[in-house]
Parts: structure tokens; sequence; C-alpha cells
């Protein structure tokens, strides 16, 4: 869609006004299966920090800390990023295009249901930004709502600024993530009802999509 550069400044409005109210999407049977079986992997290859790009309010970083890891959060939401701290989260405001952390500080990578908010072209600068914090070799885990390659703003949204999303299709998703790295893991599920369903207010065909970006070992 035209006319929308920089959805960042839109997108921060928005979550400020709902902060208080606790986001139980991140809590949905897929999601909990998805975050468990990530913790899994990281345990197997023992790796004991995490670094989230979207952490909200905290709900799914207070779950990866009490799996036992070392927690580091971002939001453009200084409201969220408020909540977060108040349950004890290490977690501050920033940009996933500049994220203030030096090369190769995290084990790990998280990010669900943010990337769709970042337009086709800056999506790569996003990515190479999670490349750039994130060890050598580590794996970086995001979640996706799918569509058919059109950039929106979402018809549920009722007050402006509403929300933009950029969503992909299944195979555009791979040729992304492929240029940063191997995408070792891919999974979809449909979407559900209630606390089960996407953004679009039923108006978007859509599922949600899972993977796993291994970044570049050292040479």
């Amino acid at each position: 869609m035209q006319g929308i550069p920089d959805p960042e400044a839109d997108l921060a409005l928005y979550y400020d006004r709902h902060a208080a109210v606790r986001n139980t999407r991140s809590l949905t049977p897929h999601r909990v299966e998805a975050r468990q079986w990530f913790v899994r992997l990281l345990k197997e290859e023992h790796r004991h920090s995490l670094f989230e790009l979207g952490c909200g309010t905290g709900v799914e970083g207070l779950a990866f800390v009490q799996a036992g890891l070392h927690y580091t959060g971002v939001d453009l939401s200084g409201e969220s990023v408020q909540v977060a701290r108040a349950h004890g989260l290490e977690c501050s405001v920033a940009s996933g295009r500049k994220l203030p952390f030096a090369d190769g500080v995290f084990d790990a990578v998280w990010s669900m249901s943010t990337l769709l908010h970042v337009p086709n072209s800056r999506i790569h600068d996003v990515v190479s930004q999670l490349v750039r914090v994130a060890a050598p070799g580590a794996p970086i885990a995001v979640g996706l709502w799918s569509g058919d390659d059109d950039e929106v703003l979402n018809p549920e949204d009722l007050d402006e600024p509403r929300r933009f999303f950029s969503r992909r299709s299944d195979d555009t998703l791979h040729r992304i993530f492929g240029a940063h790295g191997v995408v070792e893991h891919f999974r979809t599920w449909p979407e559900g009802t209630g606390v089960e369903s996407g953004p679009g207010a039923g108006h978007w065909t859509q599922h949600y999509q899972f993977l796993v970006l291994r970044t570049p070992s050292p040479n």
C-alpha cells in the first residue's frame, strides 16, 4: 500500500493505548507449544540468553524467565515496556532497525507477530539487525500472519492511526529469511476463532507462520 513509508510512530501510539490490556493472544495453545519447543531446543544446545523483538507487556518474556533463560526485550511502545518492567523484566524502548546492542551478544532471538508490521522496503534491515545481535550459529524464531503479499492497514482497528501489516506468502517468507541464513524449521497452523484468530476482523484468509532461521556459523 502506498503512502505508509514508516509505520513505527503509529504502531507505538496504538500499542501505548492498549498496554493496560494484557495480551492473551501470546498464550494460545499453538503459540505456547511453539515456545516450549523453542525452549527445549535452546536447552539442548546449552543456550542461556534470549532477546525478544516486540516484547509488548512481557507475557512471553515472563515464560522465558521462568524457563531459566536470561531475557532481554525491546518494543516500540513505551507504555508496554513500563508494564513489562513492572513484572521485573529487562526491557527497553527501541526500533528493530537500530538495536542498541553489540554484535553477537544473544544466544537466541524470538519475535512473534512483530515483523508483520515492518514494510517490505525495510524488512531486510530489521532481519539483518537480528542476525547481527545474535551469536554466530544462533537460532532466530519468528512468527507472522500470512497473506497474499499485500501491505494494508488493519480493518479491525477502529481508532486512527490503524496498524500497518505486511502480509507475506510462505514463499516470500522463505525468500526473505533465506537471504540471511538457513531456514531450518518452518511450520504453519490455521487461523482459529476467539483468541486463536488473527488480525483483520475476519476480512483476511490467513494462517500463522512459524520459522527458525539459523544464523551463519563462524568460518
